[in-house]
């Protein structure tokens, strides 16, 4: 039987494009799919029409759009869906052998990622209002009404969301899930290693009655991305802090690069610090590393030597299992020059004096290793003698964290931006300051996983405050 072929789906119809290319298996380099590559051209006649796509999501209610969701969510975890246009029918099984094979995540992740994105389907009511701050949803419908007794009116800022998806991990997906309930069509170019997470979450939405047109799934190079974030009055940008340092300053792009996220321990809680330790591996480690809500960074007033020892001693002798082990930790590079480069990365930053690798006497061996015929990276956890040394505050795609000894009282002054803290503290000044502090995208008071996500909250940034804004209204 001929491989699947992933067809562009323009407005939901499926599209076969004479420039194809293929994804293959990240151990065997066997060619796992055929995709339909679309130029930029494809795309602005396309997104010229989107309007379309908006009208026909606007027929429907939110609470239809809710309900859609929900069904949506079960396909999902657990339907037979159309894996291409040749026939090709895919399990939720064989969703998982696929992606794990194209990406290098052990099954036992995917199947974690697929569950996660499951919930956020299925409880987009309450995802919704905890982004609309308990908003009548009805008046989303209608665009204004009441809320708190006050007259209030909404607009929406774009006809379609374009994403720049990444092929880190499957669960980035549950991020854009709540624009189909808020009427937004998506125009997705998905990750050169992850198409089937997208693909599979459309066809999921069509099984459950949402309407086809509000899809755009665009396998497209540089310039067709460049499209998709010209053409969209809101996008979505994943990727290093480089790529995504240049849209920061622009309201229609909400970036998505590294986290930078950390575990601070207090004055008061840090005579305790064996207790945390468990805590803080699993925020290093969980995932794989490869999720930007992973502690990148542990932050303590003393015992910085210690507590990077236990670190090191816990996940230093981690290593590479078969993808379908359930108890793989780690993830294989489908890219096998991304492995290098971060090794790289960090064995020149140990040139700088003040950093050691506390991992390498547990390890055994090297950081990069072959495993099964991939490349894997084992887990690296480096003390720092302060936040000015050039690995104090980076994050790699593995389980990767430095420890770094600051008094409390300049945490704050030399963390940086960072999407979620961790603060593992009693001290209601310190608390108060964690409270007032612009750095911090959301903060965890106590010992909470930074890995946690509370779906009740905004998990990186506000997607309805993005596709809508409220403008002022009098009725006479």
């Amino acid at each position: 039987m001929s491989l699947p072929h992933l067809p562009a789906l323009r407005r939901g119809k499926p599209y076969e494009s004479l420039d194809q290319t293929e994804v293959c298996h990240h151990l065997t380099g066997q060619p796992m799919a055929v995709i339909s590559q679309v130029n930029a051209g494809i795309l602005r006649k396309d997104l010229g029409r989107i309007a379309e796509a908006r009208a026909a999501l606007k027929k429907f209610t939110v609470e239809e759009l809710i309900a859609i969701s929900a069904k949506a969510g079960e396909w999902f975890l657990n339907g037979d869906l159309p894996c291409g246009d040749r026939g090709h029918v895919q399990s939720a099984a064989q969703y998982v052998e696929t992606l794990s094979s194209t990406s290098g995540l052990p099954e036992v992740m995917v199947r974690r990622n697929m569950v996660k994105i499951h919930y956020a389907l299925t409880h987009i009511r309450t995802i919704l209002n905890g982004l609309t701050r308990g908003l009548p949803l009805e008046v989303i419908d209608r665009g204004y009404g009441e809320q708190s007794g006050a007259a209030v009116s909404y607009y929406p800022t774009t006809n379609a969301l374009g994403l720049i998806m990444p092929s880190n991990s499957p669960a980035v997906n549950s991020l854009w899930l709540p624009a189909i309930a808020l009427k937004t069509p998506v125009i997705i170019k998905p990750g050169r290693e992850e198409p089937w997470t997208p693909y599979r979450l459309i066809q999921a939405f069509i099984a459950a009655g949402a309407p086809p047109e509000a899809f755009g799934f665009y396998p497209t190079d540089h310039e067709g991305s460049g499209e998709v974030m010209k053409l969209c009055g809101r996008a979505l940008i994943f990727g290093d802090a480089n790529t995504v340092e240049q849209y920061r300053s622009q309201p229609k792009f909400s970036v998505h690069g590294p986290g930078f996220s950390k575990v601070l321990i207090g004055n008061d809680a840090i005579e305790n610090w064996p207790d945390y330790i468990d805590l803080i591996a699993s925020s290093i480690s969980e995932n794989g590393g490869r999720s930007c809500v992973n502690a990148s960074a542990v932050v303590v007033p003393k015992y910085g030597a210690e507590i990077a020892d236990a670190l090191a001693k816990k996940l230093g002798p981690i290593e590479p299992l078969s993808p379908k082990d359930e108890n793989a930790r780690l993830s294989g590079f489908a890219n096998p020059k991304m492995a290098d480069f971060i090794d790289a990365a960090i064995e020149d930053g140990l040139q700088t004096p003040g950093a050691e690798d506390v991992t390498a006497k547990y390890r055994g061996g090297p950081r990069k290793v072959m495993f099964g015929g991939g490349v894997y990276l084992r887990p690296t956890i480096v003390h720092c003698d302060s936040f000015a040394h050039p690995l104090a505050n980076k994050e790699y795609l593995c389980p990767y964290a430095s420890v770094v000894e600051t008094p409390q009282d300049q945490m704050l002054a030399q963390i940086g931006p960072s999407l979620v803290v961790t603060a593992i503290t009693q001290d209601p000044e310190f608390t108060a300051q964690l409270l007032d502090s612009p750095l911090i995208e959301r903060l965890n008071l106590g010992p909470v996983s930074t890995m946690k996500i509370s779906w009740d909250q905004p998990h990186e940034g506000n997607m309805f405050e993005f596709l809508y804004k409220r403008r002022s209204i009098e009725r006479a």
